[in-house]
């Protein structure tokens, strides 16, 4: 049966963020459980918005765009909050516009497309500057492995956030980090403390930036990024299980 273990996977999901928000003296009600459904139909997405789940992430525009109608066909009463969490290509910007926070806005070709796009239509999108922490190739996001020792990385990003800010028609509302896939989920920490960090600094550069969102950890070290202030934790396997197989 279609999600017949889903309430208590929810169940232990909250728990377990509400017990790692704990653990460092924060509220559990200041962290956003963002549950990935890329793969998994409408139909179960509809049961998870039955069990109170109200956000959602999608990596691939091609696959949620019909995804989101076929869950408002299922639940019209409902208002899902959908999270574009993968990466934009420039081509497909026009597709991500209806996405209620877009996590990663990785390069500034991409943000002057956004920003013509929906000055067009006078709208102002929200997002997350996706950060490439851990330096891996095969990861996008704005390079900033090691930018606390290497001043030069750390000023072109700054340069980069002050051409974001001509842009008006975009929102910054914070910042998004992949870690690389480790054995421990410990191991994920630094990566995880360096985007707090960072947040912190472009806090004092930028202070007309609210910067409010930290999106960081997944179902194998989303405890950790709780405890190093994620407010967005962006859980798959956990909630659904396995990937579900696509053509």
């Amino acid at each position: 049966m279609l999600g017949e273990d889903l309430p208590e996977r929810i169940q232990q999901v909250q728990a377990r963020i509400a017990e790692a928000a704990l653990r460092v003296g924060r509220s559990p009600e200041t962290v956003t459980l963002v549950a990935v459904s890329k793969t998994h139909p409408p139909e179960l997405v509809a049961l998870a918005l039955d069990l109170g789940l109200q956000h959602f992430g999608e990596n691939r525009v091609e696959e949620a765009l019909p995804k989101m109608e076929a869950v408002a066909a299922l639940r019209p009463a409902a208002r899902p909050c959908w999270h574009m969490i993968g990466h934009v290509q420039r081509r497909k910007a026009a597709e991500v516009l209806d996405f209620t926070l877009i996590h990663s806005l990785d390069r500034l070709p991409l943000a002057y497309k956004l920003n013509d796009l929906a000055e067009g239509l006078g709208i102002r999108i929200p997002v997350l500057l996706e950060c490439n922490i851990s330096g891996e190739k095969n990861k996008y996001g704005f390079p900033l492995a090691g930018w606390e020792t290497e001043a030069p990385i750390l000023e072109t990003f700054f340069k980069a956030v002050e051409l974001l800010l001509e842009l008006p028609a975009l929102e910054l509302c914070g910042l998004m980090t992949m870690a690389p896939i480790v054995e421990e989920a410990e191991q994920a920490r630094p990566y995880f403390a360096s985007l707090r960090a960072l947040r912190e600094v472009l806090r004092e550069r930028f202070p007309m930036v609210d910067w409010r969102e930290l999106s960081m950890g997944m179902t194998d070290d989303f405890e950790v990024a709780v405890e190093e202030g994620a407010t967005l934790v962006r859980i798959g396997r956990a909630l659904f299980g396995p990937r579900e197989e696509t053509a």
